[in-house]
């Protein structure tokens, strides 16, 4: 358990790492634009483009992040007023949806357009990047989502099983 956990820890940081990175390039990115467009006069024509697909990879990457500390929206009241089975039932039966979502829809649909996109060659018109490998933010967000779904619904199954021994 103490290698799944380091290794949980490890991508966790790996993710906020990459992240950081990526935003921190989106606001140079912003920042230069801003300079060539208002104070050298001559608005750089790249700057845009890669603002939009840095926007793309930040979202969903952050999605994922954001999912994996709990920190996504949720409308709890109804299940605040559900027993603890129940409650414990509606968060497994959460985590199992989403899952559920994040490979068929995400994983599936994201190796489908990346693949379709990379083989009708399309790409950005200002950089010349392959839209293949913008849309590639797709799949890997739904690996991290699906994963984390997995992974929070055991700690919850277990939980309630170290609760019911306890309990005994």
């Amino acid at each position: 358990m103490k290698t799944l956990a380091l290794l949980r820890n490890l991508t966790i940081r790996c993710l906020e790492l990459t992240l950081i990175g990526l935003v921190a390039i989106l606001v140079l990115d912003v920042s230069w634009q801003v300079i060539t467009r208002y104070l050298l006069g001559r608005p750089s024509t790249w700057t845009d483009e890669l603002a939009t697909l840095l926007m793309i990879w930040v979202a969903s990457l952050g999605a994922g992040l954001g999912f994996r500390q709990k920190a996504h929206l949720g409308i709890d009241y109804m299940v605040t007023h559900l027993s603890p089975k129940g409650q414990f039932w509606t968060e497994i039966a959460t985590q199992l949806v989403v899952f559920v979502f994040a490979v068929s829809i995400l994983v599936y649909g994201g190796i489908h357009l990346v693949s379709l996109t990379l083989a009708t060659n399309q790409v950005s018109p200002a950089l010349g990047m392959r839209m293949g490998w913008v849309y590639l933010a797709l799949p890997v967000s739904g690996l991290f989502i699906a994963w984390s779904a997995l992974d929070q619904a055991a700690e919850r199954w277990s939980e309630a099983r170290n609760e019911r021994t306890r309990a005994k």
